[in-house]
């Protein structure tokens, strides 16, 4: 496999650029189809064709420029930029599709050499009755010398023939614009067009692949000296060139034909030029010139793919990525690239390939604008271009890109979208350390992070009373002992709420305890890797218990509202930090959280069915909080065939009531608990934890309420549960609504 995707011999400046974008955007739709265009739906029709392909080519070009002036863009051209910006699921998906698309533009431009030859043919059926029936007699030989020459002689050989091509180019256009056509129309009309028009957006799809030579310039990125100075220059420059030229070759056709001629004669051009024969010449000099860009591109693009390993197979990848070793010429990647253009010129239809290629670029170009868009948004400050463009150009370039590409076939569209999903599914399934979101993303993320924590801070701060949820936190020393309390934070903050688990250091903050809370924390990121959570992981360093929690509760919360919950926790075979837990209570009670206390046992969660509620006359503040704990809880996937169980510990005669409330309760809350999972249990004098222990035994998870009285005496949160799996006790700072 290559060792990096730059050609160390790298020579190339920024008039190859130039010369590979200008000669595809000069191409075979010029010469084959632009009259035909200008006929369909009239001059200002195609200025309409030139003004919306150029709102999607033009933005496309100046985030290219943006991004190249920024960052070192390897071999790859746009599916580099896509990929470093994305991440290589989302940028392997794309340039898949791209790249099949520059494989495509290949067959593409070799049909259209093969169109040039059309004088040619007729004249010869004419003079000597000689009769070519299939234009495959040319392009498949065509196609076979120039895949024998990219082959063996490789891009050099390419770019010195693109400026011969160019030269012949340039001579053809001039000697158009130097004829006097003979067929001029009796009167100009710059709306006319024939009677049965194309619609207009079928005929831009037709046109569009003229507008993507940037593509073909930025391809070439592995092989320049300088890319951060010759993209940006050859892709404008080529862009804006290309767009004077086709609004002066609109105006050429308008004033020299009528839509009727214009439509007829492909070759249109031949009878208005100075020098009709020029036009066939300058025809196969471009179509070659195009087909050569294509073919020098699309493997450099696979071989970029390869290099990543986006593929499943890790012999495949390699055998696609492998060079030459002199100037890493992707042989290999050539080879499947002229495989496939090879099928596409056995198809040989020219507007069905047009098509194709038309939507995987639109694609590929909104895709470059949303990288310049977002990475405006993201403001990273290691994003220092020197070439700047604007945020709502980037915006149009996206909108238009997606939005043309439904007007053009909706169809194809939907199935070139569908393609690219496949392929992001497959590569995500297959390749799970390509996964993940990349620097850019994270940094749009971080933005409308930031953004929404204002927001939510300048709330009503009313509203959390009336629609209750958990901004949880969790500070323990025990995280590689035991993982239960993170289990708890992860069913709390897994669809309802936001959790935070913090691993406590102690210890003075210096070097030593920096370096040590770095480790444990990649250490619990990689605990953490697989579970179904969403839990934010953090260490603190203190020099004590006490004063870690006073930090703790005075965090904002990555949730942008604040904390508004704690849990601690302890083991019931060794209490020894409940002693700290309990001397910490007013701290954190005069902060206004709401306080869980876990007390994890041997059982742990069980088979995580059953989670018992146990509601006693003191549990005014606490039964509203420890329903919707259980509620939540029961949310996770890990409780998905969990119930709740309710257990009111009254006296006799004052069951029936309880009851009634506890039904309305469940009513109006709209709680999936059945009333037969209610049940009312006589306590006068007995001991309540025998009577808890009798009927929650088998239960995966207890919530019991707690008050301050219990603090008196820690013995009540030890004793008399060894029967029974983990208990959470709950005590609320104030009644919450159930509504």
């Amino acid at each position: 496999m290559a060792k990096s995707l730059v050609n160390t011999n790298a020579r190339f400046g920024t008039m190859p650029v130039f010369l590979t974008a200008l000669s595809t955007i000069l191409g075979a739709i010029l010469f084959l189809r632009f009259g035909w265009a200008v006929g369909q739906v009239g001059f200002f029709g195609v200025i309409g064709i030139i003004i919306f392909g150029h709102v999607v080519t033009i933005p496309t070009a100046f985030a290219v420029a943006e991004i190249a002036t920024n960052q070192r863009v390897q071999g790859g051209g746009a599916y580099y930029i896509i990929s470093r910006s994305f991440g290589l699921n989302v940028g392997g998906a794309i340039g898949i599709a791209l790249y099949l698309s520059q494989a495509i533009s290949v067959a593409f431009y070799v049909i259209a050499f093969g169109e040039a030859f059309e004088p040619l043919v007729n004249w010869l059926r004419e003079a000597y009755n000689f009769n070519i029936p299939d234009r495959r007699i040319i392009t498949i030989p065509t196609m076979a010398i120039l895949a024998a020459v990219i082959l063996v002689k490789g891009a050099k050989v390419g770019i010195k023939a693109l400026y011969v091509v160019v030269a012949v180019l340039l001579t053809s256009l001039a000697m158009f614009f130097l004829g006097d056509s003979p067929i001029k129309p009796q009167e100009i009309n710059f709306h006319a067009h024939i009677t049965e028009h194309q619609d207009f957006f079928f005929v831009f799809t037709i046109i569009f692949p003229a507008f993507t030579g940037l593509a073909a310039g930025l391809g070439l990125s592995g092989d320049l000296k300088d890319p951060k100075k010759s993209i940006p220059r050859g892709t404008l420059w080529a862009t804006v060139v290309g767009m004077i030229v086709y609004v002066a070759i609109a105006y050429k056709f308008a004033i020299s034909a009528t839509p009727e001629d214009l439509v007829g004669d492909q070759l249109i051009m031949s009878r208005i030029a100075l020098w009709g024969p020029i036009i066939p010449i300058g025809l196969a000099a471009a179509s070659l010139s195009s087909a050569l860009g294509s073919i020098m591109v699309a493997p450099r693009t696979l071989q970029a793919i390869g290099f990543d390993e986006i593929l499943p197979q890790k012999t495949v990848n390699s055998w696609f990525a492998k060079g030459v070793k002199r100037d890493n010429e992707p042989v290999n990647s050539s080879i499947i690239t002229i495989v496939i253009a090879f099928f596409f010129v056995f198809i040989g239809d020219v507007n069905f390939v047009a098509q194709i290629i038309s939507m995987f670029f639109m694609v590929t170009y909104a895709a470059i604008c949303l990288i310049s868009l977002l990475e405006h948004f993201a403001a990273d400050p290691a994003y220092r271009p020197t070439f700047r463009s604007k945020w709502y150009i980037s915006l149009i370039g996206t909108l238009f890109s997606f939005w043309l590409m439904f007007k053009m076939n909706a169809p194809y569209a939907a199935f070139s979208l569908l393609i690219m999903a496949m392929i992001y599914y497959t590569i995500n399934n297959t390749q799970k350390e390509k996964q993940g979101v990349n620097k850019l993303l994270r940094g749009v993320i971080f933005q409308l992070n930031r953004q929404l924590q204002i927001i939510l801070q300048r709330a009503d701060q009313n509203e959390k009373d009336v629609s209750w949820r958990p901004f949880g936190v969790c500070i323990s020393y025990d995280t590689f002992k035991r993982r239960s309390a993170f289990d708890i934070m992860r069913w709390l903050s897994y669809k309802y709420g936001f959790g935070t688990y913090i691993h406590f250091i102690k210890g003075y903050l210096n070097q030593e305890t920096t370096a040590q809370s770095k480790e444990v924390l990649e250490r619990l990121i990689h605990l953490a890797h697989g579970s179904k959570n969403k839990v934010y992981l953090d260490t603190i360093i203190s020099p004590s218990y006490t004063s870690a929690i006073a930090q703790v509760v005075q965090l904002s919360g990555i949730s942008g509202k604040g904390n508004n919950l704690i849990l601690f926790e302890y083991s019931r075979t060794d209490p020894s930090n409940l002693k700290e837990i309990v001397a910490n209570y007013e701290i954190v009670d005069s902060a206004g959280f709401d306080i869980c206390i876990l007390n994890t046992s041997y059982k742990g969660f069980g088979y995580k069915k059953e989670l018992h509620i146990w509601i006693k006359p003191d549990d005014y503040r606490n039964a509203n909080l420890m329903i919707l704990l259980g509620y939540i809880i029961l949310g996770h996937p890990d409780w998905k065939k969990g119930l709740i169980k309710i257990f009111a510990l009254y006296p006799e005669k004052l069951m029936e009531e309880k009851r009634n409330q506890l039904m309305e309760l469940i009513k109006t809350g709209r709680l999936p608990i059945s009333p037969s999972n209610i049940l009312m249990v006589p306590f006068e004098q007995a001991n309540k934890k025998e009577v808890i222990t009798k009927y929650s035994a088998d239960a995966d998870l207890t919530i019991i309420g707690f008050n301050v009285e219990m603090l008196k005496n820690i013995n009540e949160f030890v004793e008399g549960y060894s029967d029974i799996g983990n208990i959470l006790f709950v005590n609320a700072n104030k009644v919450k609504i159930i509504n």
